[in-house]
């Protein structure tokens, strides 16, 4: 049973649903990440979700786009990822990577993940890697103690997500919306439908992301789903506040107010 197994299960015993933050590693710098993470961990927040700068995120929309090009900008590589990683890591909590599979495969795959594991990493969520094409994935991250999370969208067929569900170790990301990240007025009710047919394939965790930006979004999917990722309005808070330790204080301040939401749900 692996440490993010755990997380869910103790979220399961307190019914709730588990919150997941995410931030690009190295935004708004390097260290600033790893103060805002801390704080987000200290402040309800679950399971943290560190982005690894990729200048061509496929998935990701406009606000989180903006925060992976001061990212990049910052000259974030992988070893500062890991860095980062490292230091989240040292609180106890949860700690995956989220990256697209092009970082990885040119730092060497059984690199990305034994360094993922020697700095406390313990999954990694891969967008754009499709499982039938995962093999050298599955045996290094197998080896190294590294969970794994495939994402499915409404468009996913049947097939699909049994092969998806197949090889996830770690839980399986439900993209809340067909189309690239961001905040949205209204969380899709697909997103439901969505979970509900993984559901059919699995007894694995199943958190759905993309989209969920407000106390009330964060409400309604913990009603139908086990983990809530929040990811844009955390970065619209930095993009919008330059002084560190304000906009740390304001995300810290969110955390608590989404964590409030879910224990009361």
């Amino acid at each position: 049973m692996s440490l993010l197994h755990d997380t869910f299960l103790k979220a399961k015993s307190e019914n709730r649903a588990v919150l997941i933050a995410y931030l690009p590693a190295g935004f708004p710098t390097v260290e600033g990440s790893i103060k805002i993470m801390k704080e987000m961990l200290e402040s309800g927040v679950d399971i943290i979700e560190i982005g690894v700068p990729y200048s061509d995120p496929l998935m990701d929309g406009p606000v989180i786009q903006q925060a992976v090009d001061i990212s990049l900008h910052n000259k974030t590589g992988i070893k500062d990822v890991m860095h980062v990683v490292k230091e989240v890591s040292k609180l106890g909590k949860p700690v995956l990577t989220m990256s697209y599979w092009s970082p990885i495969e040119k730092w060497g795959i059984e690199k990305f993940a034994q360094q993922m594991n020697q700095a406390g990493g313990i999954g990694v969520i891969t967008p754009d890697l499709p499982p039938d094409e995962s093999q050298a994935w599955i045996t290094q991250t197998d080896k190294n103690n590294i969970d794994r999370v495939f994402v499915v969208a409404p468009s996913s067929t049947e097939e699909r997500l049994s092969l998806v569900t197949k090889n996830v170790t770690g839980f399986v990301y439900a993209a809340s919306l067909m189309g690239v990240t961001g905040t949205r007025t209204e969380v899709s009710n697909r997103a439901e439908e969505l979970v509900a047919r993984i559901r059919k394939h699995t007894t694995l965790p199943v958190a759905v992301g993309l989209g969920v930006s407000t106390t009330q979004q964060v409400k309604e999917v913990a009603q139908f789903a086990d983990g809530v990722i929040v990811g844009s309005a955390f970065v619209r808070i930095i993009l919008e506040q330059a002084d560190l330790s304000k906009s740390i204080a304001a995300i810290g301040q969110l955390c608590k107010d989404f964590a409030r939401v879910l224990r009361k749900n």
